[in-house]
């Protein structure tokens, strides 16, 4: 086995569901739950991506943009499924034969309600963490004149209403166990990426904190903003928002390609940049217990062959690995 402290990238990245965790590789994901019986469902699915078969859907800084919205419609898709558990158990008393018949209407409305559900998030986040930063530091205006120490302020606003908004639901109990299933989500990533074969005992001993989280990307997303919107100057009130609506995919898509590179990169520049998305991390991430790990590694080995990829990246053999599972209680 060779001895290689760097991190090699493997290409699966996931998130934490109610009581589960999915992982994603190239066109599939697996969703593993845990059960209200203690069981593990494990379902794996196919999605080709929005706008898939287009080819400018993968050109730098336009990409972002389609990725985003994928990981947005799989969000969905994946916490509906994995919410539907909970929902069964305490609808107990309908009988199967009514379920079976509701399901099929249930399922375009469900799709209807899913497609509803994303768009109105991505309002509510871009009225939240775009708009409203600009409309208080549009108050501060009145009273100053210089529109650079404007546009700091409008910066400052914005990381404080996102880290405040983190901080805020990081408190409420049933976020702080889907923290627990993220952190198990990063630290199974992690634990195969440094060379580490895919068992709890070394899973535990991961680090919960991932340079290509979704958190890193949206903390991203805001700093660019900052300097992005630094630079617009018109005079006008409604321009302005307008123009800071046009360009919120534009900074997804810088901000994607920032969050692409520091995934595959070792680099000093990209670790000092990426620092600040893995101190936030601390608070959307907390230790898993082993069950919550080993709901995490069911949805790994559903769609990724770690095993191939230890032997490929980092020089195991079958015999090591055959070992090494064998010593794990």
């Amino acid at each position: 086995m060779a001895k290689n402290k760097k991190t090699h990238y493997s290409g699966i990245g996931g998130q934490a569901v109610l009581e589960g965790v999915m992982m994603k590789n190239g066109d599939q994901y697996a969703v593993a739950v845990r059960k209200p019986d203690g069981e593990i469902d494990i379902q794996v699915e196919e999605y080709k991506g929005f706008c898939a078969d287009k080819k400018f859907t993968k050109l730098p800084f336009i990409r972002g943009i389609f990725s985003f919205i994928d990981s947005l419609v799989i969000g969905m898709k994946v916490t509906m499924h994995s919410a539907s558990f909970y929902e069964e158990e305490e609808e107990s008393s309908t009988n199967g034969t009514e379920k079976k018949s509701e399901k099929k209407v249930e399922s375009k409305s469900d799709d209807i309600m899913m497609g509803f559900t994303v768009a109105l998030s991505v309002i509510i986040a871009v009225a939240l963490f775009m708009v409203l930063p600009f409309l208080l530091s549009d108050l501060l205006g009145k009273v100053v004149r210089n529109a650079s120490l404007i546009a700091i302020f409008e910066g400052l606003i914005r990381i404080l209403i996102f880290v405040g908004y983190i901080a805020a639901i990081s408190l409420m109990e049933d976020i702080k166990r889907l923290y627990m299933y993220h952190g198990a989500e990063h630290k199974c990533i992690n634990c195969i990426e440094r060379g580490r074969p895919l068992e709890v005992k070394n899973v535990m001993r991961s680090s919960r904190q991932h340079k290509r989280c979704g958190t890193s990307f949206l903390l991203f997303v805001v700093l660019v903003s900052v300097i992005v919107f630094f630079f617009i100057r018109v005079d006008n009130l409604a321009l302005k928002i307008i123009i800071r609506l046009l360009l919120v995919p534009v900074i997804a898509g810088i901000s994607y390609e920032l969050i692409r590179l520091a995934g595959r990169s070792d680099n000093v520049l990209i670790q000092m940049i990426s620092r600040p998305g893995l101190w936030l991390q601390k608070l959307t991430t907390r230790e898993p217990d082993e069950d919550m790990v080993r709901v995490a590694i069911a949805s790994v080995e559903a769609v990724f062959d770690w095993r191939t990829y230890l032997i490929e990246e980092f020089g195991y053999t079958d015999e090591h690995l055959q070992i090494q599972e064998e010593s794990e209680p």
